[in-house]
């Protein structure tokens, strides 16, 4: 009879409006939404949507396709984050990190792209409903760092040629250094001017609006200052109109001075079933099996750099503007966005750090400002893509070197020298396999991060103080890859001397023990009997004290501190 009314039970709160809205975010805010938060909403949404644009545009580049597929990837996440996010300022879409992983996995192919997107968000939600956030631990800063000033360096050398206006240029970045210093005398007066002054003019505005700080608070300062800062927020787009109009009016006489992006598709993308097959270029069919075979490391490295990026952000913002965030339920919002993203031809998304911070500045009230953004994208699909056929090359080169140049932070490497060197190591294995391949780089970094941790485990630092007994201190917990080196120490510093000597294990630190380690101990505990010698353990917390006492060890001897272990051992040798 119990049985089924703890069923009956489990199922109410499964059935819950408190768990509905725990899955369901938007329940927990939008009772009570107000005229004030609309307002808001609608003028970060307008804001951030001004810089998604002509971002978009860039990274599809980025990624090697075509520039609509940028817009396409732009729009899905800010419906489905309204919904099921947890952050009110973070905004998904096409980010310059994941823009190159995908061409490192897909190799600009706008089918295996989307494909691409699906298979991640099927990842993503299956981590997210298995409750496998904390995987995301296991990759340390020195890796994520590693991993940013490569992907910055080669994304922004990637776009010097767009700047110069020069063709033929190798994608591998060794080769696309070489091509393009060699290929200079190929470069277009044109595009290298334009490129220039775009830059130019990001630059001069980014540190304009860096620089808006004042004591006067008069009316006229406050509405100038406000100028300055939208002017600044929308330098993207801004910079890519003027660009596009002086392309247009040259292009119009007859000169063609300028790379542009050329015809791009207009219209809004069908919603569709993601392709599961592919043709190659010589008519020959790709099976599903052998694309996502063909996606090697990638389809493993991509979702976890997509959800590793965007709670990094969520959490930052978090802290910022004082409020918490579910990072499973993060991850289940970037799954499904990247999953319906996938129905609309869009490539994998996650969080914008730069679109975020503009959307926090603007100060967004909830998530539903995404939606403001996703419109403003349809829109453009709509109605503005022929305009998009004279946005010079140069200008999105611009954009996208001045969006990814804060990526490159030099500093943290004197951090890490002065702090801990030994994490030097895996950013320097991860930098510079990234500039090789992108995801080796990844995998590499979080390898030797791995190594460096078993060795740690592996090798305890181990104490040793000289008090008429040995006293031996453990600096952490003890788990069978330290056994042998534990034994190790032992018997060289204690039972293989002559005459042996006592030991006092000092496990004040010890919180884990494993039964491997018991067995060894069982071992040493028998040398030492045999030597006629103590091995007495002090400071065991509650449940190491527990496991040694269910393991019943013969000779187990243990106290509550190493001055009392002394103690115990002076009156044994006053006995003896």
């Amino acid at each position: 009879m119990e049985q089924p009314l703890l069923r009956r039970e489990s199922a109410r709160r499964c059935c819950s409006y408190s768990t509905l809205k725990v899955w369901l975010p938007i329940l927990s805010w939008l009772p009570k939404y107000n005229l004030k938060w609309l307002q808001m909403d609608v003028l970060a949404g307008l804001t951030v949507g001004l810089t998604t644009v002509p971002q978009a545009l860039a990274y599809a580049e980025v990624a090697g396709l075509p520039v609509q597929f940028g817009l396409y990837s732009a729009f899905m996440g800010g419906f489905i984050y309204t919904f099921l996010g947890t952050s009110k300022d973070v905004t998904l879409g096409p980010t310059a990190i994941m823009s190159l992983l995908c061409f490192s996995v897909v190799g600009g192919q706008p089918h295996r792209a989307v494909l691409l997107s699906l298979l991640c968000g099927v990842i993503q939600a299956v981590m997210a409903l298995l409750r496998l956030g904390f995987l995301l631990d296991f990759i340390s800063f020195p890796v994520i760092k590693g991993f940013t000033c490569a992907a910055a360096v080669t994304i922004g050398f990637g776009q010097v040629k767009n700047i110069l206006g020069i063709q033929g240029v190798s994608k591998e970045f060794f080769l696309e250094v070489y091509y393009t210093f060699h290929k200079i005398p190929e470069a277009r007066i044109g595009d290298v001017v334009l490129g220039l002054l775009c830059l130019t003019l990001l630059v001069m505005l980014m540190f304009m609006k860096s620089s808006l700080t004042s004591d006067d608070d008069s009316t006229c300062t406050t509405i100038a200052r406000k100028l300055v800062w939208a002017i600044a927020t929308m330098r993207n787009a801004l910079v890519v109109i003027a660009a596009s109009l002086i392309a247009f009016s040259w292009d119009i006489y007859g000169n063609h001075v300028f790379t542009i992006t050329g015809k791009t598709t207009q219209g809004l993308p069908p919603f569709r079933l993601p392709p599961t097959s592919d043709t190659t270029a010589n008519g020959t069919f790709v099976s599903f099996g052998e694309i996502v075979k063909s996606f090697g490391g990638g389809l493993a490295v991509i979702p976890f750099m997509g959800l590793l990026e965007s709670i990094a952000i969520a959490k930052a913002f978090a802290s910022q503007n004082d409020y918490r965030i579910d990072a499973n339920q993060e991850l289940l919002a970037i799954g499904v966005t990247n999953i319906m993203g996938s129905f609309v031809s869009a490539y994998p998304v996650t969080g914008s750090f730069g679109r975020t911070a503009v959307n926090s500045q603007t100060g967004v009230c909830t998530p539903a400002g995404g939606i403001v953004t996703s419109v403003i994208v349809l829109l453009s699909l709509a109605f503005l893509m022929p305009a998009f056929y004279y946005i010079p090359k140069a200008s999105l080169a611009a954009v996208i070197i001045c969006a990814v140049a804060p990526m490159v932070d030099y500093r943290v490497v004197v951090k890490m020298w002065k702090i801990h060197k030994l994490d030097l190591l895996p950013f320097v294995v991860t930098f510079l396999m990234s500039l090789w391949q992108v995801q080796y780089g990844i995998i590499g970094g979080i390898a030797v991060s791995g190594v460096l941790l078993f060795y740690t485990m592996a090798r305890p630092k181990i104490k040793v103080s000289d008090h008429g007994v040995l006293v031996m201190e453990l600096s952490s917990g003890l788990t069978f890859p330290a056994t042998e080196y534990l034994s190790h120490i032992m018997h060289t510093r204690a039972l293989q001397v002559s005459p042996p000597r006592s030991v006092v294990l000092d496990c004040s630190h010890v919180s884990i023990i494993d039964y491997t380690v018991i067995s060894e101990l069982r071992d040493l505990l028998r040398q030492f009997k045999l030597r006629e010698v103590h091995l007495i353990f002090a400071g065991l917390q509650p449940s190491v004290l527990k496991v040694l006492l269910a393991a019943d060890l013969k000779g187990l001897r243990y106290t509550d501190s190493v001055d009392a272990a002394l103690q115990m051992e002076s009156r044994n040798l006053l006995d003896d």
